[in-house]
């Protein structure tokens, strides 16, 4: 016992040693709790005497999984490390033993996204449809939507219906969504694969309907631990309801303040209202950091006390005093990123490790700007979860497009003839290939020989000759930023992007526009097409960017669980963060939980910057109001702001803070609340949409879903005299 509870302090070791009931870990950024579940989980096995096979520990990732398996192991020198997985992966070890109980092989699939897609073209072929319908990301989460909100019950149609009765159904569908989603349910019966949404409704639906298994796994499961209880959604919580029914012993880890999700359906509401569900909660609150610098913290815990919506707590320091928290006000995204840079040599000159240093921002589009300067500056790099700017799809190909306008190169020429489709497939190219061989040509020029050939008839290639041969007579007369417009219109491109849905892919194309814009600026009379592609393509080499020394760079998203010794989190303009998008009071404290996950990623020295300017759409920049959510006293600014840019930035902010204020209270429902309509009568919200303030509701009566404008009379179904 001595060495699982030696070294914890008082809050961990009474969260190690409350075995029995339902217990509340309240635990906040860098306290310990990976530590604190570990040695829970070595203390029941090793003291109690506990089988680990009669322990659950649910995490949220496949890597924290990981992590902690390895830590019980060498806590309790024991491979048996119980069910130690993430909600899906729990499910699927169900499945195996219990799924034939709804007559499916225990060798069922499970399916990602690719899968699905590889579905959907199947049906798409077959049905007739086209991305003009709807594209393939629109499809997947209008399918997601259907199983959790409109068709909740759809997997009793997939396991009670044959593969006729299935097939019918979706050979009957007739509107664009029917088709998709009945079709899905088929190719999925089909192969007999589950996707994540599918996984939880089975085990749900096999405990509902076999008491036996149900009973079976309540009593296997003496003892269930759940981490970042915060981000649960409702499924997982209905399932984590079922499993504790027996022995109700229930313990859960989580900090409100970190709630980062909820975009994907986490609702916070769980862990705070966890003491109003369940009997005799024990709630321990572990609010020691040991990860972070007084001053760090003091930043973090001004910040996130101007939200509303959580318990009051403050994360208390362990560490000795460090550097004050540095705020720089840059006069551009290019100043941002080299003031960056020069304190990461100063760093480096000090010791650290380029590895030491992690540079955070909202946006992957925000790494465009650093990425050219660090390439300057010779400072390698790395970005996590993404691929460097100038090596993205979007990017390679508008580049390739404008160096086919100049050069007419083979690489360029085979990157985008068919970008997007023109019919100029294999069978086309390769006559083009062998052409070119005969001829000593490049491709371009073959096609260009050849255009009046068979092979071409029923394609799009006499239009790409004619797009690329009239940019190729004008371009030197035009500046490169209308060119680059004119070119994304004019060869469909932009357009293709919009009808995959692909908004990441859009942003980061506004980026580069933005980008072509700036070095137009800075070169004045040398700004040649010529120039800039050579210009570009010294800093898409990426050859400084290898090794294992070099600054990570990611998103907030991508650092969560994560900590590092230097933090630079740039881009802290309004618009990027907090996001554009964001329309409500809800949200807004949303955001701020996100800025509040980056702060305490910092452990020795955290660094926060802007920039001025104007954005895409002519508005222009205004620092983040979490900059001055942080008390001015706790940050140490590299030059005082302007006062005129701080009255605007008041305006703005305040401005925006009203409209929100007025956006939260009329959405008084939610997905997932029964109402009823005073003339369509009862109904269930299954979607918001904040920009046309509407409601998206599936009536009881009504086959398919209704935008309901909130101007309509509709009051919640329990509320009715």
């Amino acid at each position: 016992m001595s060495d699982i509870l030696t070294g914890l302090n008082e809050q961990q070791r009474q969260a190690v040693s409350a075995t029995e009931g339902f217990i509340r870990v309240i635990a906040g950024a860098g306290s310990g709790k990976t530590r604190a579940l570990s040695h829970r989980f070595a203390y029941l096995v090793n003291e109690i005497g506990i089988m680990p096979s009669n322990v659950l520990c649910v995490t949220f990732t496949n890597k924290s999984a990981h992590e902690m398996k390895h830590r019980i192991r060498r806590l309790t020198g024991d491979n048996d490390t119980g069910y130690i997985s993430t909600f899906h992966s729990f499910c699927v070890t169900v499945l195996q033993e219990d799924i034939n109980v709804v007559q499916y092989p225990k060798s069922f699939l499970v399916l990602d996204n690719s899968d699905i897609d590889d579905m959907l073209k199947i049906i798409y072929e077959e049905r007739g449809l086209t991305l003009r319908h709807m594209t393939f990301s629109r499809a997947r989460d209008m399918i997601e939507i259907r199983k959790l909100f409109k068709d909740p019950e759809y997997y009793k149609f997939m396991i009670s219906l044959s593969f006729e009765e299935l097939h019918q159904k979706y050979l009957n569908a007739i509107e664009a969504d029917d088709i998709i989603f009945w079709g899905y349910l088929y190719q999925e019966k089909k192969c007999f694969g589950l996707d994540y949404n599918d996984l939880i409704k089975y085990v749900l639906h096999i405990f509902s309907v076999d008491d036996a298994i149900r009973v079976k796994w309540q009593q296997r499961l003496e003892y269930i631990m759940i981490d970042e209880y915060q981000d649960i959604d409702d499924l997982q919580y209905r399932l984590m309801k079922v499993l504790c029914d027996y022995h109700k012993n229930l313990f859960i880890v989580g900090d409100p303040d970190q709630t980062i999700y909820t975009w994907r359906g986490a609702n916070v509401k769980y862990l705070l209202d966890f003491d109003k569900e369940f009997p005799h909660v024990r709630t321990v609150m572990m609010m020691e950091n040991y990860r972070s610098t007084p001053q760090i913290l003091a930043a973090a815990n001004s910040l996130i006390g101007n939200n509303k919506n959580r318990i009051k707590k403050n994360l208390l320091p362990t560490l000795p005093h460090g550097v004050p928290v540095v705020y720089h006000h840059a006069k551009t995204a290019e100043a941002e990123a080299k003031w960056i840079a020069f304190q990461i040599k100063e760093l480096v000159d000090q010791g650290a490790k380029l590895s030491d240093v992690t540079i955070l921002y909202r946006a992957h589009f925000i790494s465009r700007t650093l990425e050219g300067v660090f390439l300057k500056e010779e400072l390698p790099y790395t970005i996590y979860s993404g691929v460097q700017f100038f090596g993205r799809m979007e990017i390679k190909d508008t580049l390739s497009y404008l160096r086919l306008i100049v050069y007419k190169d083979d690489l360029s020429f085979l990157r985008v003839a068919n970008v997007p489709k023109r019919n100029i497939g294999e069978r086309r190219m390769k006559f083009l290939k062998d052409y070119a061989a005969q001829n000593q040509c490049s491709l371009y020029h073959a096609l260009e020989k050849t255009i009046d050939n068979e092979i071409f008839k029923n394609t799009k290639a006499k239009r790409l000759l004619d797009l690329i041969e009239g940019f190729s007579r004008t371009y030197q007369d035009v500046p490169i930023s209308e060119l680059l417009n004119s070119l994304l219109e004019q060869s469909g491109y932009e357009a293709m992007l919009r009808t995959e849905g692909s908004q990441e892919r859009l942003d980061n194309l506004a980026e580069f526009k933005q980008s072509v814009y700036e070095y137009e600026t800075a070169s004045g009379e040398e700004c040649t097409l010529e120039n800039y592609l050579s210009h570009v393509a010294l800093l898409t080499n990426t050859d400084t960017a290898s090794g294992r020394n070099a600054v990570k760079l990611m998103t907030v998203h991508t650092a969560k669980g994560l900590e590092f010794p230097y933090v630079f989190l740039c881009g802290l303009e309004e618009g990027v963060f907090p996001s554009k998008k964001t329309a409500t009071l809800e949200a807004m404290e949303e955001e701020r939980r996100l800025a509040f996950v980056a702060f305490t990623r910092a452990e020795k020295a955290l660094y926060l910057t802007d920039a001025e300017g104007r954005n895409l759409d002519g508005s222009y920049r205004y620092p983040s109001r979490f900059i001055f959510n942080v008390d001015k006293d706790l940050l140490a600014y590299t030059e005082e702001l302007d006062q005129s840019l701080l009255n605007d930035s008041n305006w703005h902010i305040g401005s925006s803070e009203k409209l929100m204020e007025g956006m939260s209270s009329q959405f008084a429902f939610n997905p997932g609340d029964r109402i009823v309509h005073s003339i369509i009568g009862a109904g269930e919200v299954i979607g918001i949409d904040r920009d046309k303030a509407a409601y998206l509701i599936k009536f009881d009566n009504l086959r398919t879903a209704r935008s309901i404008s909130l101007r309509a009379k509709i009051e919640a179904e329990n509320g009715r005299n």
